[in-house]
């Protein structure tokens, strides 16, 4: 009989408000602190940041009255070695898109996912049915 070793797994639905989005990013610390990553760790502070922009565009973006956006954090089997990080919102209608170029530097907005890109080793988006859509973005745990 094989073993199979079982990843870690949280999952937390909160509201599609700032507050929820801050939430959001405070439980992934504590969460990551739970499975043995300490909050200074750069594993960490890269998901504290990385789930910040995609809840931050959850609640922006991806925002449907009365719906709220779900954080899912995956943490690999040993030999993945993968943190694997999902927002799900309502807006299935609203796909992100990569920027090819550096906005304006006085611009307010527009940077997060050049951030997304730049911290994880890669990240993508695909259709949550029946309306919404999930960003999801993966990690080095090592």
């Amino acid at each position: 009989m094989k073993t199979q070793i079982s990843p870690l797994r949280f999952s937390q639905l909160l509201s599609a408000t700032p507050r929820g989005a801050r939430l959001a990013r405070l439980l992934t610390v504590q969460q990551l602190d739970a499975w043995g990553r300490p909050p200074a760790c750069t594993v960490s502070e890269s998901a504290a940041l990385v789930v910040a922009e995609l809840a931050a565009n959850a609640v922006t973006h991806g925002r449907t009255q009365g719906r709220g956006f779900r954080l899912t954090l995956t943490a690999g089997a040993p030999d993945t070695g993968t943190l694997r990080i999902e927002v799900t919102d309502a807006r299935g209608d609203r796909a992100p898109r990569s920027r090819t170029t550096v906005p304006d530097p006085t611009a307010d907005s527009g940077r997060g996912l050049l951030l997304v890109e730049a911290l994880t080793t890669r990240w993508g988006w695909e259709p949550w049915p029946p309306s919404g859509k999930t960003v999801w973005a993966c990690l080095p745990l090592s």
